[in-house]
């Protein structure tokens, strides 16, 4: 089945609009001429009906042209840019700040939402989402706020994750003409890959190499700042073709869900424990062995097989035990 492409890439063409200014003068010196019209109609009407109509009426043409044409003065402010449409097709955009005269007919919008809260009569709080467009565009650099969600790790153990996104609008043109609202897309965009890296990874490794290459596996405790890096080139290819760049992603927030947090943390404290256990015996082994070592080569004593797994018992006991050990003096022979 063939598929068929519904979006069309508009190519941003900028427009090279002449001052308001200029544009400000003429209008100024029409409504004058209309206005000296008038005056002069209205003196001569009753001594010449025809030429004193003639002159009202063209006081009421030149008034209506030059409000008309007055509509064109557009004001763009730094940092900001207007994308013009005139009669259905695309006029052009203006990214430089300034006072600029367009076509009188070419009109500017920008997709947003915003959010108003009324109070009912009953003292609740009643949640209404209104639509607002404006007519500029911002260039600035603004920021996202996911918040938290819940999403699961690829182990499976659920997680909340919150996260925050630097981000601004470098093509407005794709931004007003390839998606319906930039900013909703760029916040249904941001969660979901979000939630898609997050189930990439585990939430932390108990295990420092479970490969045993030297590598470690990457975690989302751990390589915090190299997951947010492939979030960010993950949601920049997403809302690319909606003009937007995605300057920086940022985790702000990362811990387990609550119903396992108690479990979780008790799973960390018995590695823990392990791993302390586990390098107390690695050296205690070292420390018999260089005895041992020291006692052969000194021959201070020479001890046989037995004693020498009896000397290895007790100097384990010593060392690897919780509590500090009760010697006994032995004042006869060892035998």
């Amino acid at each position: 089945m063939a598929t068929i492409e519904n979006t069309q890439t508009m190519q941003e063409k900028l427009v090279k609009p002449m001052s308001g200014g200029v544009m400000l003068l003429v209008c100024i010196l029409g409504w004058a001429v209309s206005i000296a019209c008038l005056v002069w109609g209205c003196c001569i009407v009753e001594t010449q009906t025809v030429a004193g109509i003639v002159l009202i009426c063209l006081f009421l043409a030149l008034l209506l042209l030059f409000c008309i044409l007055a509509g064109g003065l557009k004001i763009i402010h730094p940092n900001e840019a207007r994308v013009f449409t005139l009669f259905g097709k695309y006029y052009g955009t203006i990214k430089e700040a300034g006072w600029y005269y367009v076509h009188p007919f070419a009109a500017s919008f920008a997709p947003g939402r915003v959010t108003t809260v009324q109070t009912g009569a009953n003292g609740s709080t009643t949640g209404k989402t209104t639509t607002v467009t404006s007519p500029a565009i911002s260039l600035k650099q603004q920021t996202l706020d996911n918040k938290k969600q819940k999403v699961n790790d690829v182990d499976g153990n659920p997680i909340i994750i919150g996260a925050v996104v630097i981000w601004r609008v470098v093509d407005p043109t794709q931004a007003v003409f390839s998606v319906e609202n930039y900013r909703e897309f760029l916040n249904i965009q941001t969660d979901s890959t979000i939630r898609n890296v997050a189930r990439l990874y585990p939430y932390d490794s108990l295990e420092e190499d479970a490969d045993g290459d030297g590598v470690k596996e990457k975690t989302l405790r751990g390589s915090s700042q190299e997951i947010a890096q492939v979030m960010q080139q993950q949601l920049q290819s997403r809302v690319e073709k909606a003009g937007l760049e995605i300057e920086e992603v940022r985790i702000t927030h990362l811990a387990y869900a609550e119903e396992i947090a108690a479990a979780m943390l008790q799973r960390q404290q018995a590695a823990a424990i392990v791993a302390a256990r586990q390098k107390i015996v690695d050296g205690a082994v070292g420390m018999v062995k260089m005895a041992l070592d020291k006692l052969g080569e000194e021959e201070i004593v020479v001890l046989d097989e037995e004693r020498k797994a009896a000397m290895v018992s007790n100097l384990l006991v010593v060392l690897c035990g919780n509590k500090d050990a009760q010697p006994i003096v032995n004042s006869g022979s060892i035998y």
